[in-house]
């Protein structure tokens, strides 16, 4: 359920997010991240970093972000992918694997140990806490982002999980 919320979510934002006007999702802003675009590209580079760590694999990243972001259509389709990917991945994976300590290196340096599951959690929920980041962004536009909370992915998107 979480890995299809994070990708509703996902794509409700980058729909949104292509409406604005023209170079708004660009445009400079009072942010950690510069603006709209670079903000959603933090997101991917996490999401792939913690797809790395799910694989047992090196990320080959040095920074939480990278110092340029792709066009939007191009991460959002690379983002779509990825979303993908992480639900094809909790569809497969068994409780036992998700209770299986993955040890991992901080970009910033030190040793993490997390479970599978605690993994997936912190990229649903930093995903989502970005992507709050986005909102208050949109309120600067100004333009009104679209509502993206768990309860109402529940009322609105049919699951299907057998």
């Amino acid at each position: 359920m979480l890995t299809r919320y994070n990708a509703w979510a996902d794509g409700l934002i980058f729909d949104a997010v292509a409406k604005l006007p023209d170079g708004e999702a660009t445009k400079p802003r009072p942010s950690l991240f510069k603006n709209i675009v670079h903000t959603l590209n933090h997101n991917y580079v996490i999401d792939l970093i913690f797809q790395a760590h799910l694989e047992g694999r090196e990320h080959g990243f040095t920074a939480r972000n990278t110092a340029e972001h792709p066009p939007l259509g191009d991460l959002r389709q690379a983002q779509e992918t990825l979303d993908n990917w992480y639900i094809a991945w909790s569809d497969r994976i068994t409780d036992a694997e998700l209770d299986e300590k993955v040890a991992f290196t901080f970009i910033g340096g030190g040793e993490g140990l997390m479970t599978r599951a605690e993994m997936l959690l912190h990229v649903v929920n930093h995903t989502t806490y970005h992507r709050g980041f986005v909102a208050d962004l949109f309120y600067q536009v100004p333009a009104r982002p679209p509502t993206t909370d768990l309860p109402v992915f529940l009322r609105d998107a049919p699951l299907n999980l057998t």
